[in-house]
């Protein structure tokens, strides 16, 4: 990898990722790297900006932050083609982000191993495609917004307005031209594989590896004992028409975050996004499976127990 541009993306409203992000901007200015510094959080938006006043595209962004700093830059970065090289620093479970230790080369220090820069130059990592999905909404006319796409790397999910006057909603789902159910209950979750441990978990789905390319479709609180997530192929095409009375609006949120709004006679088309997110792992065995057991406390304890004798 050349790394004559990087972006360091850091999570804002933490004192941990400036500080991490001086240092490595210090680090890369002394290998002659240019490097742009920009906050990302729920109020801040950097990548228009970026993107508008940026002379290039970077070789690389480094995220400072959780999983949803790294939510944000792939959202914006994914259709660029940009790498993702994520840490933990200042996040919470952080799912999509390497051990803060790598990037202090506290572990490479530890194993005689090279400086994390140089680890990059000398192609010593793996660039790992996640899928996303793209939502696209029909205002009652038969075309879609083509020019105006909202994409997730995690999930899409529709929910009443709070402003509405009902709590729940009915929502008609079909996919690839034939109708399936009609859900009335707190919304519906398209989820990716990468998406599958967040929201759609919380809500009862299953847990899809990243390595399956498919969409997890899942009721929230449905009143139906019968309305169950379901896994549909990555290549189909879902429709979502909220029914009701006029006034009864949904909201479709883009891994947590607002998108726009749908009426009755409104249609919401979900899919996969043509491009998927570029993730950067360091890790030489990797494994989702110890991820899982690590930060979602499995084994039997919720303090971190040793695995049993077998």
């Amino acid at each position: 990898m050349q790394l004559r541009r990087v972006w360091l993306i850091v999570r804002t409203a933490s004192p941990a990722a400036q500080r991490q992000a001086a240092l490595c901007a210090s680090e890369l200015r002394n290998q002659r790297v240019h490097v742009t510094i920009a906050a990302s959080g729920p109020a801040a938006d950097p990548f228009p900006g970026l993107l508008a006043t940026e002379a290039e595209l970077p070789d690389l962004a480094v995220v400072l932050g959780g999983d949803g700093t790294v939510l944000g830059a792939a959202r914006h970065l994914a259709c660029h083609g940009v790498p993702l090289l994520s840490f933990n620093v200042g996040g919470h479970l952080g799912f999509l982000t390497h051990d803060p230790r790598l990037l202090r080369g506290e572990e490479a220090a530890e194993a005689g191993g090279a400086s994390l820069w140089r680890r990059l130059v000398q192609d010593r990592f793996a660039l790992e495609r996640r899928m996303m999905l793209e939502a696209r909404v029909d205002r009652g006319d038969g075309l879609e917004e083509r020019d105006l796409a909202h994409v997730a790397l995690n999930d899409l999910y529709l929910r009443p307005c709070l402003e509405a006057n009902a709590t729940t909603c009915v929502l008609e789902l079909e996919i690839d031209g034939e109708i399936v159910d009609q859900y009335r209950g707190d919304g519906l979750i398209f989820a990716t594989p990468t998406g599958s441990t967040g929201y759609a978990m919380a809500a009862g789905g299953p847990i899809l590896h990243p390595g399956i390319e498919a969409i997890v479709v899942t009721p929230i609180c449905p009143m139906s004992l019968s309305s169950r997530a379901v896994v549909v192929p990555p290549r189909s095409r879902l429709s979502v028409w909220p029914l009701g009375p006029s006034g009864r609006r949904v909201r479709l949120w883009q891994d947590g975050a607002p998108a726009t709004d749908l009426e009755p006679g409104d249609r919401c088309i979900v899919q996969r996004s043509a491009d998927p997110a570029l993730l950067v792992v360091l890790d030489q065995s990797p494994s989702y499976y110890r991820t899982l057991t690590h930060k979602l406390h499995w084994a039997g304890s919720i303090t971190a127990a040793a695995p049993g004798e077998n």
